[in-house]
């Protein structure tokens, strides 16, 4: 064996412990013998193998990053509220210019010195950003306000409260800038899933590369903690993986070959191979994160109007206090200097802060807490159009059942076995995505010849029709046989139903069943107490299951054997329905949902096991596929506006109350500004329990 020697490697950033970069090293033929004082950044090893300690000691770096997103991931963010290090240097300097004023009376220009120097530190961004907007043409805002009421202050004399005010708007806005972001905390941790590289099998190699770079149909390799960087189905392994944080199922769930799993799950156990079925911007984690970037930028009605009345108030209140300035003195024994300092106390209490702050913060905490119950919405406006609904219509199959469906009964024709009948159907279906045909395949247990069909179409809402060489073969509803000239019988049977035929000829019926998903019953009836006092279930399954269905969950309406254009239909009617009061709403997942979804005041889908197009289409998101989210989101919406009306309404009330006392001579400047700081700090405070709700 050569002798050792020492090399540095202190240009390797590794997080990893020493022990296990030493345990990695030995693992590689020739480096068996290595030794690394990891604190030191040296390496003794063979000269010979010193490229080769180098590249693995990169890939052990490169594996310990994507453990260590995972572990991000995982790690709640709770941010702490954290107060800038200029405000405790200018309270000190305001205190000692106070102390000097007692003490040191003649030293003006002392006091002056320190009072200046406190101001500025406390109020830089203020005054700054003050000119700032001015240039951009935002000629009065609330930076402006506090600006020329502290600027107003120095100029009659009142050196120590102009100090004071900017002091206290600083802490206000400090207090106020940990509080959002605590709320945005909330939505930042699903913006978080994202991974920066996938491992890419290569032939024999597995190499590191971006996610952007990889294609459908590559195959990619998840090894123990790391995130799934893209959507892929299992074709090599077992594994347990976390998907809390896309499902909020807290329990781990097992995916082996055939499974499909979703970017942003994180593997906790074995080593997996994923065949990508989406690239990276179509991911699943992809979407989330465009649904939030766009939530966070879309406004309710009530912000944009705050938005306006600021834009309106702001310039109407400078020119209040410079009626003030001018009119006191002529009307009551007032100085200059007295009634300027009353239009001052006047300007710093009309500061719209309260509003432009409190009301937009409660519409994101709104949208935070959606998102940590595993709902995503469009934006603060989704929030204003659920409050207002009386009235929610459910799609059936996927929505309120499993959607797994299982063959419960055949009806074979005269001349064919139930063997035959189940295998001519799984042949015509063989080509079919639909969880109707999947079950009937699941149900065939002898050989599915795929290749047997010379074409093959399938017609939304109907069934399937293939041809065999001269053949004509059909599945589906009753409707689509009799297009084709075939006379289905009258069968007695339940649940959904699928009609065979071939060659002109009836060949015999299919009864499938799904099971209504657990807390369904529950969901229904807690949204009566939210509200709603309209229920109905649209779906294209024949009329009995679904008025089953409906009366096992307390629906009160069905509307059965609607294809998507008798939904839309359907819903249209109850949208212009003169009667009505409230917003219709309506929760579906297929592809057939997707009008339906766009058309109502509020469309949800199902981010699970919903179609593309029908959660692209959606206001709301349920991404467990929980109906027992509804009405929880439904509470979120309802609180959040009883929040937003009492901020309005406190902040205004109060605002009114120190306006009057300002300009009647009963309040102080600092009096003003602990009111205006209070005022928002209340309000900030009362939005941020939309995320504590229980």
């Amino acid at each position: 064996m050569n002798s050792l020697k020492s090399y540095d490697v202190k240009g390797i950033d590794c997080p990893m412990c020493a022990k296990d970069v030493e345990a990695a090293l030995r693992e590689v033929p020739g480096l068996e013998h290595s030794r690394l004082n990891f604190a030191a950044g040296k390496i003794m090893i063979d000269p010979k193998q010193v490229d080769t300690a180098r590249a693995t000691l990169k890939t052990v770096e490169s594996d310990a990053d994507i453990r260590d997103s995972a572990e991000d991931v995982q790690k709640s963010r709770n941010p702490r509220i954290r107060i800038p290090w200029t405000i405790p240097i200018s309270a000190a300097l305001w205190v000692v210019g106070m102390a000097v004023s007692v003490w040191i009376p003649e030293a003006i220009w002392l006091r002056r010195a320190l009072y200046l120097t406190a101001y500025g530190i406390a109020g830089r961004r203020v005054v700054f950003g003050a000119f700032r907007n001015l240039f951009r043409g935002r000629v009065v805002d609330e930076l402006f306000l506090m600006t020329l009421a502290t600027a107003g202050a120095f100029v009659i004399g009142e050196w120590t409260e102009a100090v004071a005010v900017m002091l206290f708007y600083s802490v206000g806005e400090a207090l106020q800038e940990g509080a959002v972001s605590r709320s945005r905390a909330a939505i930042r941790d699903t913006m978080s899933l994202r991974v920066e590289t996938a491992r890419l099998v290569d032939g024999e190699t597995v190499r590191l590369i971006s996610p952007d770079d990889v294609n459908i149909g590559q195959v990619i390799e998840i090894r123990p903690g790391e995130l799934v960087p893209l959507d892929g189905t299992v074709i090599r392994g077992e594994s347990w993986m976390n998907t809390s944080a896309l499902t909020g199922e807290s329990v781990p769930r097992r995916y082996a070959p055939g499974d499909e799993v979703s970017a942003g799950y994180v593997n906790d156990d074995g080593v997996v191979r994923l065949r990508v079925s989406r690239i990276a911007s179509e991911s699943a984690i992809s979407r989330i994160k465009r649904l939030l970037e766009e939530a966070s930028s879309r406004k309710s009605p009530t912000e944009n109007v705050l938005s306006r009345f600021a834009a309106v108030y702001t310039p109407v209140v400078v020119v209040l206090a410079l009626a003030l300035t001018t009119l006191l003195p002529v009307f009551f024994n007032l100085t200059l200097a007295e009634s300027a300092y009353r239009a001052m106390v006047l300007l710093v209490i009309s500061c719209p802060c309260a509003l432009v702050v409190s009301v937009p913060l409660a519409y994101f905490a709104g949208l935070g807490r959606a998102s940590k119950d595993k709902v995503l919405l469009r934006g603060g406006d989704v929030l204003d159009s659920l409050n207002r609904l009386d009235t929610i219509v459910f799609d059936k199959t996927g929505t309120l059942t499993e959607g797994n469906f299982r063959v419960t009964a055949l009806h074979p024709a005269k001349g064919w076995d139930d063997g035959a009948l189940l295998g001519q159907a799984a042949a015509i279906l063989s080509l079919s995505h639909h969880p109707i045909a999947k079950s009937v395949r699941d149900a065939w247990d002898g050989p599915l010849e795929v290749d047997m069909l010379d074409s093959y179409r399938e017609i939304k809402g109907m069934g399937v029709a293939a041809r065999e060489g001269r053949r004509v073969l059909l599945a589906g509803s009753a409707d689509h046989l009799e297009q084709h000239g075939i006379q289905v019988p009258e069968i007695q049977g339940y649940g959904s139903v699928v009609h065979v035929a071939g060659d002109g000829v009836f060949i015999g019926s299919i009864f499938l069943n799904d099971a209504v998903k657990p807390g369904a019953a529950e969901a229904i009836r807690s949204l009566k107490k939210e509200g709603i006092t309209r229920t109905a279930m649209f779906t294209g399954d024949l009329e009995s299951r679904g008025k089953q269905v409906a009366e096992e969950l307390g629906i009160q309406e069905v509307k059965a054997g609607l294809l998507p254009d008798g939904k839309l239909a359907a819903l249209e009617a109850m949208v212009d329905d003169p009667d009505r009061k409230g917003g219709v709403g309506f929760i579906g997942d297929g592809l057939n949902d997707a009008p339906v979804i766009i058309r109502a005041d509020v469309g949800m889908a199902m981010g699970r096991s919903g179609i593309d197009l029908a959660i692209e289409s959606a206001d709301a998101v349920f991404m467990d596929d929980d109906p027992a989210r509804i009405p929880e989101l439904l509470r979120t919406a309802r609180f959040t506006h009883r929040i937003v009306v009492g901020n309005i309404v406190f902040a205004l009330a109060v605002k009114v109350g120190f306006m009057i006392a300002g300009a009647l001579g009963a309040a102080p400047m600092w009096l003003a500004v602990i009111g205006d700081v209070g005022v928002s700090l209340a309000a900030v405070l009362n939005s941020l329990r939309i995320l504590r709700r229980t």
